[in-house]
Parts: structure tokens; sequence; C-alpha cells
């Protein structure tokens, strides 16, 4: 003779109640161990970044000072067109990429994969980087680096900031397209830079498109970089 055990409908009510509150639980510890990863890498890299931009500016200061020149202290303009001096083992960090309207601040790496756009903005492989000829191409999550482009207008100024030289663009167009639509990431006669994020904003899950800004470089037109 078997003897079965049955819960009253309340009980199970409450098993599920707890169940759910557990699994809410460890959904915002994902999410915020995710956060102060995030916040963490992004400090420090900027951190590093304003430090290894000093560190350049006093060796130029040094340099001027030993050889009695009166150029400005800083990086300077080069009056040629000749390509930027990357190379694959410095470009790990690329620069910063701003938006001074929207209050938008976030470092580039090279790379599109998880790990890279879950602590900063990507640089997309096989585009071009900042300073040379060409369109170069970033991406970024929607709800996270990229959350204030929905509210980007044509005009806006972007800046990106290197190691190599400052770059201003100015945006020119706000566009969405499906996701395999590669033609906006093509080489481009013009220095030009391409934002890419996931679009709608709101979408919960997968997002169907993407939203791409693109954005035509004004200053400087030549490459700035300390010799």
């Amino acid at each position: 003779m078997r003897l079965r055990i049955t819960l009253p409908a309340a009980a199970h009510r409450t098993m599920a109640r707890y169940f759910f509150l557990a699994l809410a639980i460890a959904c915002l510890g994902l999410y915020g161990f995710a956060y102060l990863e995030r916040v963490l890498y992004q400090t420090w890299e900027n951190r590093e970044f304003d430090r290894t931009l000093q560190r350049r500016v006093a060796a130029v200061a040094a340099v001027a000072a030993a050889t009695n020149q009166s150029r400005p202290i800083g990086r300077v303009v080069r009056t040629s067109h000749r390509p930027l001096p990357w190379s694959k083992s410095s470009v790990a960090v690329i620069g910063r990429l701003s938006v001074p309207r929207l209050h938008l601040s976030a470092i580039v790496r090279e790379g599109v994969d998880g790990t890279t756009l879950q602590l900063a903005v990507g640089h997309i492989p096989a585009t071009a980087l900042p300073g040379q000829a060409g369109n170069v191409g970033v991406a970024g999550h929607r709800d996270t680096f990229f959350r204030g482009l929905k509210d980007l207008k044509n005009g806006d100024e972007i800046e990106f900031s290197t190691l190599h030289g400052d770059f201003r663009y100015v945006v020119e167009s706000l566009i969405i397209v499906e996701p395999d639509n590669v033609e906006v990431l093509a080489p481009s006669s013009e220095n030009v830079l391409t934002m890419v994020t996931c679009f709608p904003f709101s979408y919960i899950g997968n997002a169907p498109k993407r939203f791409v800004v693109r954005a035509r470089q004004v200053l400087p037109e030549t490459l700035a970089t300390v010799e």
C-alpha cells in the first residue's frame, strides 16, 4: 500500500513565489556583477588613457626644452596623409569616444566579441582606424554605452580621442537597417565614422534591426600625433 502525500494549493503557490523570488535575485545579482565590472573597467582604462597622454605631453616638453624648440607642447598636426602608426600589439584600447551633448563617453577597444562589448564600445575589425582615410566602424550595446544614441540628432558633434590624436565628427545621417546590411561599413573615399547598435532601443531580447549613425570627420583633416 502506497502513501500519497499531496500538498495543498496554497503550498504550491508559496513554493512558486519563492522560486520566482530566487530567480529574480539571481538575475539582479548577475546584472549587478556585469554593471560593476563594466564601471570598474571604464574607470581604470580612462585613468590609464589620461596618464599615457600626460606622459606623452611631458616627453614632448622635455625634448623641446633640450633642443631649444619653440613649438607648442602636445600633439601636433602632421602635414601628410600617411597611414596611422597603429600596430596589432597596440590596439587593445583604441581610444575614447564621446558625444558631449548626450554626456556619453566610453573607452573603445578592438573587436566586437561578447566580452569586448560588455566592457567597452568595440572597433569593428577591417574598418579604418581614427585618422586613417576611410570608414571607422564602432559598435555598442543599446542598453549600455549606446543607450543615449536614441536622442542623437543630425549636426551633433562626436569626439574620438586616441594616443595618435583627437578627431572630431559631425552627425550627417541616422538610419535603420537590417542586421545583414554590411554596406554601411563599406570603405569610404571620405573620413567618416559609423556607429552601429541594435534597434528598437526598448526591445526585449535580440532586436530585429540595426540603428546606424554616420558622421563626417571635420577636424583635423590630417593625422595628429606626437613626433
